[in-house]
């Protein structure tokens, strides 16, 4: 392969590894910095991929694997609210830390940096959909964090002229997602009970909603953002623009897993956001992104790669 060569961070992740195979399909290569933490190097299986399992708050580590790349993908995080509460300073030293020594690893070598950011910046404000020119309203140590990093990137932007993107991230789901950890996503922890018949746990009612993302058209977003030319420090809803409250999404996996257990509720999540949707109108204009997967064929071809992973 002889093309551009990128940094992807947190590239053995969920997200990342689907980035990185889609980079390799584009001829490019890639290079991950993961410290395997939640990432798994089997995500990553048969692919050219140079890995570094390295720690994002070690600056030298991640100056050096910035060395040569045409710009750096900046997914490497500790992505969980729940984990945040129960330990706000990892979150803070992995996504607030860990993306400022991405950051002077690209002032340095003058490369554009595109942020994983999220959907959780806005809050529980009651206004739908959420767009990118509204206050923010974090309300758990790790949507702080990440905001923390999204004005990192502006002010990157704005003081050192680097090219940065945020891209703020709406519950993303898909092949690869972990089932088994109690941080993990909505999605995966439904899936993976109805496959095995046992009961799946409701946070609160199921009456709070999200826009639910097939990782590949997240990744698209992804793609996108680094290849077109946007004003350094802008920041774009990455999400499809319809919200299914989770009851539904509950009632959505039992009739494509066929399974007969039934979800028991229990107390909601501190730091839990009750309603979700973007207006994903500035990226479908700048980026000319278009999400393409339904929730239906998204969650069969999520159920179908369990199937084959628990077999």
């Amino acid at each position: 392969m002889s093309g551009p060569l990128y940094l992807v961070t947190g590239g053995a992740g969920f997200i990342g590894s689907h980035l990185a195979e889609r980079l390799i399909r584009e001829d490019c290569r890639v290079r991950v910095l993961d410290d395997l933490s939640t990432g798994s190097a089997g995500n990553l299986e048969d692919l050219p991929v140079e890995l570094h399992q390295a720690d994002l708050r070690d600056p030298q580590a991640v100056a050096q694997l910035a060395e040569g790349c045409r710009g750096i993908f900046h997914l490497g995080a500790i992505p969980s609210v729940t984990r945040s509460v129960e330990n706000p300073r990892d979150s803070h030293d992995a996504n607030v830390t860990g993306t400022l020594n991405v950051l002077e690893a690209a002032r340095r070598r003058s490369i554009k940096v595109v942020f994983a950011g999220s959907s959780s910046a806005y809050g529980d404000t009651p206004s739908l959909p959420k767009h990118e020119g509204m206050r923010e309203s974090p309300q758990s140590p790790y949507a702080a964090a990440k905001l923390a990093g999204e004005l990192y990137m502006r002010v990157y932007a704005r003081v050192y002229e680097l090219p940065t993107v945020t891209l703020r991230f709406f519950n993303v789901y898909g092949p690869r997602q972990r089932p088994d950890s109690p941080y993990s996503g909505v999605v995966a922890r439904f899936a993976r009970a109805f496959l095995r018949n046992e009961t799946p746990r409701i946070d609160g009612d199921g009456e709070q909603s999200r826009d639910f993302t097939f990782v590949e058209d997240t990744v698209d977003g992804v793609l996108r953002a680094m290849q077109r030319d946007v004003p350094p420090g802008s920041l774009y809803n990455i999400a499809t623009g319809v919200r299914v409250s989770v009851k539904e999404l509950a009632w959505l996996l039992q009739e494509l897993t066929g399974s007969r257990a039934e979800p028991e509720h229990g107390p909601p999540r501190p730091g839990d956001v009750r309603h979700s949707l973007a207006d994903i109108a500035r990226a479908e204009t700048d980026l000319g992104y278009r999400p393409r997967t339904s929730l239906r064929d998204g969650l069969r071809k999520t159920v179908d790669w369990y199937v084959g992973t628990m077999a």
